[in-house]
């Protein structure tokens, strides 16, 4: 690249024109905006908006994941010079718009009000038309945004890939605790259990509440297809909410994480199964629990960034689907 061509892409997160389009800067240098997204508050003509939510006072044991969405920014930069991988030539950061919406703001010694102001956000990015894909943060932070969701799109189905149900029982609806926030979600009836599939699962639960799992050891015997296949069918064209908790992948691929549990998915299944679940009617997502902290290869960051770039995919092929739909509705 010659240097005038060099001195035109400076900070695109700042300084493209449109939302629209790869990026061809240095990996290490630059603003940190996911996949060199734009940073804007303003969603006129937006199709999705990334939005992180650096919150972790609501994990069992370790924190960290408040670093969590710096992380995966940063680690996105070595991911938006062409169209991902796997998709068949699809390219939604030319096709779409795609914009970074920056993280939610809150009071961190006032986390009685956190919920709401998590609410309130997500919901404030739905009403202007796009969804969103959330970096955590740990996984309480799901709760909220399923409230925004249902209030818009009724109860959901749900694709939860993770090592934990999160299904403890708990019905202090004010208790802010990641383990708990399926559990809330169903009983809240944000959630449409019947619709909804847990996949990755492997520690104990003593209900699952109607939600049917697909654990660990099942993915690895009966492959992604199995999976695939089966979540698809579980939530049929309903608004689906895909939540992927890094710990769904084992320690040895994703070790930055506050509960990593032994025996989980391969970084490759976990891409099979993403690009695999094209097709689902997917209206938002979220990436979290990665914690810098003890992430010290970056790897957990790097993992945690391709799930959010995957998840960006899968909401713009749905919706690639749909315009596809209505338009051979027109001719």
């Amino acid at each position: 690249m010659a240097l005038e061509d060099a001195k035109k892409q400076v900070d695109l997160a700042f300084t493209r024109r449109g939302n629209r389009g790869l990026a061809f800067e240095n990996a290490f240098g630059g603003a940190t905006s996911f996949l060199r997204r734009t940073y804007t508050k303003d969603l006129t003509g937006v199709d999705l908006a990334i939005t992180g939510v650096p919150f972790d006072q609501a994990v069992t044991h370790r924190t960290g994941t408040r670093f969590g969405p710096r992380a995966i920014r940063e680690a996105s930069a070595l991911q938006p010079y062409d169209p991902p991988y796997g998709w068949d030539g699809f390219d939604p950061l030319t096709d779409f718009s795609i914009v970074d919406y920056g993280d939610l703001a809150f009071d961190y010694a006032h986390t009685p009000s956190f919920p709401g102001l998590l609410q309130a956000h997500i919901a404030g990015i739905l009403a202007a038309g796009p969804g969103t894909v959330t970096l955590g943060g740990d996984h309480f932070i799901t709760l909220p945004i399923l409230r925004a969701y249902a209030a818009k799109f009724g109860p959901m189905s749900v694709i939860h890939i993770d090592a934990h149900s999160d299904l403890w029982a708990d019905d202090d609806m004010d208790r802010i605790d990641h383990g708990t926030f399926f559990y809330k979600a169903v009983k809240l009836g944000l959630v449409d259990p019947a619709r909804s599939v847990q996949i990755g699962i492997r520690t104990h639960c003593d209900d699952y509440l109607g939600v049917e799992f697909i654990d660990a050891r099942t993915v690895h015997e009966k492959g992604i297809a199995h999976a695939t296949a089966r979540a698809k069918e579980i939530v049929g064209t309903h608004p689906t909410y895909v939540t992927f908790d890094i710990d769904a992948l084992d320690p040895a691929f994703a070790p930055g994480t506050g509960t990593p549990v032994w025996g989980g998915l391969a970084s490759w299944q976990a891409a099979a199964l993403l690009r695999d679940l094209a097709g689902i009617n997917m209206v938002g997502g979220d990436v979290v629990e990665v914690s810098p902290p003890y992430d010290t290869t970056g790897a957990t960051a790097i993992a945690g960034a391709h799930v959010a770039a995957d998840l960006l995919a899968l909401f713009c092929w749905t919706k690639r689907e749909q315009r596809m739909a209505l338009d051979s509705t027109r001719s």
